[in-house]
This record gives structure tokens, sequence and C-alpha cells, in this order.
């Protein structure tokens, strides 16, 4: 019995020592970083374009930041290589160029001359990802860099960290948005008919009190249009208003800039501007009346 015992404890020994053990792996490659490619991707560019609606199209004048013109411009084959950095909490629900509250979970980015709105694919040239970001604001105004991406757009693209990556940029039109909206008509002129002489005839003056006019007037009145943080941004609304009227600055505390049209002389003259600027993408201008200090 002993010996017919002992084979079997051998063979069983030996059949639990036959087992391949797991392999241990030292110093393995790690895998390659996860492409993202979001460039073609409908759904988010359908949700864009629903928040964006029929925004104006604003290209602007050139404006001067730090001693350096910019001369914005509808580049229609734009590409260009450099370094991106991004901006995010600081300027968050605050208004862009383009009279946008800026969104920092939104695909956009700031740039110092394309048209607001138009769109660029961004290449991360250290990861190889892609992401296409919508243009709704001006900047960036740092010495080198080409764009600044918002906080969600460098997450995806892997920026964030870092802050900075060299990116490669090149404009494209998703949605058949290939055509920049076209200049507004010239006014109409109409060639006013010849008017019959009149005959005035003088009539007793009236006792009674003249009626008020129904439009207030004034030598102050204003129009708010907004408070940005950025020197750079602020000097672009600057020459971008220019054209509408008087531009007024005012720094307020926090590091903002108040920028308002006028004075207009009339509750009627700045109510126009008012229209303008609203019209221009700016819905939360508003007047300023003459006894309004603030």
């Amino acid at each position: 019995m002993r010996r017919l015992l002992l084979p079997v404890l051998a063979g069983l020994a030996v059949a639990a020592c036959g087992g391949k053990p797991a392999p241990r792996i030292v110093n393995a490659p790690l895998p390659p970083p996860r492409l993202v490619d979001v460039s073609d991707d409908s759904a988010a560019l359908a949700r864009d374009a629903a928040k964006l609606g029929n925004w104006p199209v604003k290209i602007g004048k050139p404006y001067q930041v730090a001693g350096i013109t910019y001369y914005p411009a509808d580049e229609r084959d734009y590409r260009e290589e450099g370094v991106a950095s991004w901006y995010g909490p600081g300027f968050h629900a605050g208004s862009t160029a383009n009279g946008e509250r800026y969104d920092q979970d939104d695909l956009t980015a700031a740039h110092r001359t394309l048209p607001m709105p138009s769109w660029v694919e961004v290449e991360n040239r250290d990861n190889g990802r892609k992401l296409t970001v919508r243009i709704n604001d001006r900047g960036p105004f740092a010495r080198g860099r080409i764009i600044d991406l918002s906080r969600k757009a460098a997450q995806l693209l892997g920026v964030d960290r870092a802050g900075t990556a060299l990116v490669r940029l090149r404009r494209v039109y998703p949605g058949g948005r290939s055509e920049i909206a076209p200049p507004p008509p010239p006014p109409l002129v109409v060639a006013s008919a010849p008017v019959a002489p009149v005959t005035t005839i003088a009539l007793p003056t009236a006792s009674r009190e003249p009626p008020r006019a129904t439009t207030s007037t004034g030598a102050n009145w204003l129009v708010q249009v907004a408070a940005l943080g950025d020197g750079g941004r602020v000097s672009w609304l600057k020459g971008f208003l220019s054209s509408l009227g008087p531009v007024l600055t005012e720094s307020l505390p926090g590091g903002l800039t108040r920028v308002r049209l006028g004075p207009f002389g009339s509750e009627t003259m700045a109510s126009a501007a008012l229209a303008q600027v609203r019209a221009a993408g700016y819905a939360d201008a508003r007047l300023v009346p003459p006894t309004t200090s603030r």
C-alpha cells in the first residue's frame, strides 16, 4: 500500500508544479492615447447651431492691443500652426466679443481675426486629438498664442492640464454654413415730391401752458453694452462700436471695464443706438437715463 501511495502522491506534486504561473509584465509599454475626433460630430454641432440661432456674423474693424494692430478678415482657407491656451472660470458667464454669455462647457474658442461665428478644426499635435470649435470671442493677446479654447474644448483635446499645446488650425464649414451673411442693403432713398407753398395765418396766442414733449431729452443718455474683464476684448469692442456712436469706458471693482455708448442728446437717439447694438447681438444692452449715475 505504501508503494502504491508514493507514486500517486509524487504524480500529484508534479501536476501541481506543472501548471504555468501567471506571467509578470515588467515595464510594459502603455497603450497609445485614445484618439478623440469629434470634428464631424453632427449631434454636437446641431445643438450648437440650435443655440446659436440666427446670431449675426461679425468681422469687425482693425483694432489695437498692446501696440499690435489686428485686422479681422474672412479668411476662407485659413490654416495656422502655433500655441493654443484656454480660459475658463474667471470668464464664465461673462460677455464675449460677439455679445454671447461665455459658457466654459461649450465647444467654443477665441481668435484674434476670424469672423464670429466661424468654425475651426483644432488638432493637438502632441496626441493627435481633433476637435471642431466655434469662434465667438476675441483673443488670445499673449504673444505667440493663436487660439484660446474653452475649458471643455481644452479637456477634450488634452490641453487643460499642461495649459498650452502646439496645435494645427484649419477653418471648416459644418452644417452647410459656408457663406458669410451678406451686409445689410443700403438704405432706400426716396426722392421727395415737390411741396406746394403753404400760407401761414397767425392765430391769437393761447393762454394755456404748451403740452410737454413726450420724448425725454437730456445731454447724457447712455447705452450700457457690456462689462468685460479682458483689456484686449475691451479694445476690440470699442473699435466695433465706434461706428454707432461715441464709446465710453469705465473701470469697475474686480477688474471689470464697463463699455457704454453715448452720451446722446435725447432718448430717441439713444433708443436708435440701442436697437443697433441689440441687432448686433448684445441682447442684454439697455438704456441708462440721465438721472441714473450707475
